[in-house]
């Protein structure tokens, strides 16, 4: 089972570095493109913090954090205590997207981000990081109505 939580970790890695690549080599730095008028659009913009652009320039922590992070997801879905799909599939979210930011941050030494939500005044972010939310999502789903429970 643990091949399928990778390859979902691989399909959000894959799908985020592809974007990103087409956002890079498609977009001008500020670049606005309307996919979804009114609701989404794609922003091409470089964040060298953390969310919200927090610890701006601190790629050194960023590494460190990414690679504990990663290392724990490893650990979690390694670990036959924890077997439980919604809780899996939320660690192979979170996985996928600390790999996708990470790559970014190692050889860019900052992430691109492209999402942008119309309606709402919100962050643009990238598929990571909608990976990790929901992912982070699903594990609290998990804590909350599954475990400790039967399966």
């Amino acid at each position: 089972m643990q091949f399928l939580y990778l390859l979902i970790s691989t399909l959000v890695v894959i799908a985020d570095q592809g974007l990103k690549f087409y956002i890079n080599n498609s977009f001008h730095l500020g670049e606005v493109h309307q996919l979804i008028p009114g609701i989404l659009s794609l922003t091409y913009v470089q964040n060298n913090g953390a969310a919200w652009n927090l610890l701006s320039g601190q790629m050194w922590l960023f590494y460190c954090i990414s690679i504990v992070a990663i290392g724990v997801c490893l650990y979690f879905l390694f670990n036959s205590k924890y077997k439980n799909v919604c809780f899996d599939i939320g660690i192979s979210l979170v996985l996928g997207g600390i790999i996708g930011n990470f790559i970014d941050r190692l050889h860019l030494k900052y992430v691109i981000d492209m999402l942008q939500l119309d309606f709402i005044n919100f962050n643009i972010f990238n598929i990571a990081d909608s990976a990790i939310t929901i992912g982070v999502i699903l594990v609290f789903i998990y804590l909350l109505f599954f475990e400790g429970k039967k399966q």
